[in-house]
């Protein structure tokens, strides 16, 4: 193979390389923000259940048993 068509095949290659690696940062970055969404909703599903649960969910009495 001639220098300059090993060197045009070479440029060729890193240019794909770096629009592949432009593209996944760019996708890692928006997952990233979809997963900060995600936690942030999750907490709060969860605080909201806890705030449900200790409303709707009656304490028992305590009472003393019947032998006493």
């Amino acid at each position: 193979m001639h220098e300059p068509d090993r060197m045009a095949k070479l440029e060729e290659l890193v240019a794909h390389q770096q629009k592949m690696l432009d593209d996944m940062s760019s996708e890692l970055a928006r997952t990233g923000g979809k997963v900060d969404f995600l936690e942030k909703a999750l907490k709060e599903l969860a605080q909201r259940f806890m705030a449900l649960e200790d409303v709707a969910t009656p304490r028992p009495e305590i009472t003393r048993p019947p032998h006493y």
